[in-house]
């Protein structure tokens, strides 16, 4: 009898880990993005899946070739260059899941993995006199973030989400992951980087929003 109980006890057990829905911290769940495995919870944290991702973009989803891409690096540099694609992901590679606030009050959180900014500047020897990194994008679109906080934040340029390629809607093939900073910052798209000495403000920003854009900060310029 005994025994009996020990088996049956055992089998509830079993069906409750199973079918409970728990998943432990050190596991990963996952899902299925463009035909790829896209990662949903990760680290003891459930991560926004990419359909269910926000949007916004001056001009829509751009498409850019992944063969022709080049990422252009210039301004206050020694070295001026162009990187594409693979020399990009070639370069060593960051993760961080970090939450992407917009200023019109919706959020998501994601895993981001990319390159921090950091190697790409190692590349091209940033001048001591640059101050501000100005961020242009495919569609027009630009921002600017202080040289200071790129750098002291680690703040990377990821090349993908949730374990996913980044896909187009999303800014392929760079995104900048602007973290403790408004969606307005994250310039999707990104074709070309700008060193300088002067104070720029970009798309939204000449429109009127904050220039620094900090979460929980105001979003306008008062």
């Amino acid at each position: 009898m005994k025994r009996i109980l020990l088996i049956i006890s055992l089998i509830i057990l079993f069906s409750f880990s199973t079918f409970s829905g728990c998943v432990s911290e050190n596991q990963q769940s996952t899902g299925v993005y463009n035909n790829e495995t896209e990662t949903t919870f990760y680290e003891g944290q459930g991560l926004t899946p990419i359909a269910e991702q926000r949007n916004n973009a001056i001009k829509g989803t751009q498409y850019i070739d992944r063969e022709s891409y080049r990422l252009q690096v210039d301004g206050l540099v020694e070295n001026p260059r162009e990187f594409n694609y693979e020399e990009i992901t070639a370069l060593p590679r960051t993760s961080k899941v970090l939450d992407l606030d917009c200023v019109e009050g919706w959020s998501f959180t994601g895993k981001w993995t990319g390159v921090k900014i950091a190697e790409l500047f190692e590349e091209v020897e940033v001048m001591e006199n640059a101050s501000t990194v100005i961020f242009y994008s495919a569609d027009g679109y630009s921002t600017a973030l202080e040289l200071d906080y790129l750098l002291e934040n680690d703040i990377i340029l990821a090349y993908g989400l949730n374990d996913v390629t980044l896909p187009p809607e999303r800014g392929f093939p760079l995104q900048l992951v602007a973290e403790s900073k408004y969606g307005y910052k994250w310039a999707k798209w990104i074709v070309r980087i700008e060193l300088s000495d002067s104070e720029y403000r970009g798309y939204w920003e000449e429109r009127g929003y904050n220039n620094r854009a900090d979460v929980g900060g105001p979003a306008f310029e008062r």
